[in-house]
């Protein structure tokens, strides 16, 4: 006698399967979590060393700055003019002459020739060597003179105050020497090409009877 079984009645049924998944999920949850408290660890850890390394650096600062008071303090007028003048020297060195010369010259218009320039002071303005000028030039041109003052403030190289005016005259013409405070600021604004030094505006504004 063959018996039909209903399998319909003893359906198939896997109890580990469920217990396999969620132990899975939980392994891979607890390796998660071990890696990423790991990983806080270490970042608290370097977090750690920096700020100590910050600390010390800072200690450090302030002790070298209290070490150079106590030598300023100790230098005669004369030693700190004289710590002064080399540090002039030293940024002096560091100055690109060529390049004012040459950035002066794309500022300055055909009817415009500087007669003098000489420097005030040179000093570090953080990382950036600037310079303070006093530049006279010589012109029969007043427009040409307030664009040659637009064209340097507008260059990011220059930041130009006229200080003074004095009309001049020689055998041949009339003209108005204008004095200028300047400050350079090298690498700020856009240069020109440096030409020969040799051909300078400065070098033959004599020559132009000017």
């Amino acid at each position: 006698m063959i018996t039909k079984l209903n399998l319909a009645t003893y359906p198939f049924r896997n109890r580990k399967l469920p217990y396999l998944l969620a132990g899975l999920v939980i392994m891979v949850g607890l390796l998660t979590g071990v890696f990423s408290l790991y990983r806080l660890n270490e970042n608290r850890k370097r977090n750690e060393l920096l700020t100590r390394a910050i600390e010390e650096r800072k200690e450090e600062i302030q002790r070298l700055k209290g070490e150079g008071e106590k030598v300023q303090q100790m230098l005669t007028p004369d030693q700190r003019q004289m710590l002064v003048a080399s540090h002039k020297l030293v940024a002096n060195k560091r100055f690109g002459w060529s390049r004012l010369f040459a950035d002066l010259e794309a500022v300055l218009p055909n009817s415009v020739s500087a007669s003098r320039i000489s420097v005030v002071n040179i000093f570090q303005d953080g990382q950036r060597t600037r310079a303070e000028l006093e530049i006279s030039v010589k012109s029969r041109d007043y427009a040409a003179v307030m664009s040659m003052i637009e064209n340097m403030n507008n260059s990011g190289l220059f930041n130009a105050e006229l200080r003074g005016q004095d009309l001049q005259s020689n055998e041949r013409i009339t003209f108005t020497e204008y004095t200028f405070r300047i400050i350079y600021s090298p690498g700020y604004g856009y240069s020109a090409d440096p030409p020969d030094v040799a051909q300078a505006r400065p070098a033959n504004s004599e020559e132009n009877g000017q």
